[in-house]
């Protein structure tokens, strides 16, 4: 099997950690497919912080026999965004998308070009966003054997002849447990660790340390399954906020989330925020 590209290393200790907390939102996604195969995706979201409503429409049609998926997307802000993405035809294992952006408001256009290869050992990955100034050119490889991975990702602005992202990552993974570390620009320096204890039980750590502004960044999270219908999560970080959720599985299709984040370093000068989120499939 191809390893994962760079962006997803360490991604088991992400999801755990970040994914089914929705603090200070109201959250409610709607799923649904066309008998000719086509997907319709809405989404709307209210921010109990600063009181504003936003949301998007996604439409998608894929067509298999020419390994073609066709995307398109609409949000409030009046973004419009289309997406053309070709899978293993032109040649096994690659992937080609084009991207366009157009905001008809203020007339802005990009334009982006994004490839992928996988084989049994290699993931690399090829992108170019174009500018009138000049591309920027973004590229990662990983490489994987019996459980290590190791990867590089970079990026090129030659506009200003420039390199913006230097990245480097080592990931180990063993059944059961999965361990990441990377190094950023040679400045920031991270880590995680996620371990599938059994069927009920995971657990995840996240650190961080910026090389020059003293600032680290630990986050420890755990997940336990209740029933094939339940689930629950908690993390905990350096600054001791306590994020909390809950996730029901209502009826098939019909999935709820509630969390909330407790600040206990000032619990009498309030902090908290509570989140609700509602997705429906069918």
């Amino acid at each position: 099997m191809a390893p994962p590209k760079s962006d997803d290393l360490g991604q088991e200790a992400k999801d755990l950690i970040n994914k089914n907390f929705h603090f200070g939102t109201i959250k409610v996604e709607g799923k649904t497919k066309a008998k000719n195969g086509g997907e319709f995706v809405t989404d709307g979201t209210h921010n109990t912080d600063t009181g504003s409503i936003t949301g998007g429409l996604e439409t998608k049609f894929k067509y298999e026999e020419y390994g073609v998926t066709f995307t398109e997307k609409w949000n409030t802000d009046n973004l419009i965004s289309t997406s053309i993405s070709i899978d293993d035809k032109i040649a096994k294992g690659l992937k080609l998308d084009f991207d366009t952006t157009f905001k008809p408001n203020s007339g802005k256009k990009t334009a982006k070009v994004k490839s992928a290869f996988k084989h049994d050992y290699i993931h690399t990955t090829t992108d170019v966003d174009f500018d009138f100034a000049g591309p920027t050119v973004h590229g990662s490889g990983v490489f994987g054997y019996k459980g290590w991975l190791a990867g590089y990702q970079a990026s090129y602005d030659t506009a200003n002849s420039k390199l913006t992202a230097n990245n480097v990552s080592l990931a180990y993974s063993d059944g059961d447990f999965v361990i990441h570390s990377g190094i950023n620009d040679a400045s920031k320096y991270v880590g995680s660790i996620h371990h599938k204890v059994n069927d009920k039980v995971s657990a995840a750590a996240s650190l961080s340390w910026q090389s020059g502004a003293n600032a680290t960044s630990l986050t420890v999270g755990g997940k336990y399954t209740l029933d094939g219908d339940t689930f629950i999560k908690a993390k905990l970080d350096n600054q001791l906020r306590l994020g909390v959720s809950y996730v029901q599985s209502l009826r098939p299709g019909v999935q709820m989330t509630m969390s909330s984040l407790v600040n206990a370093k000032s619990l009498e000068q309030g902090g908290h925020k509570l989140g609700l989120s509602l997705n429906l499939e069918a």
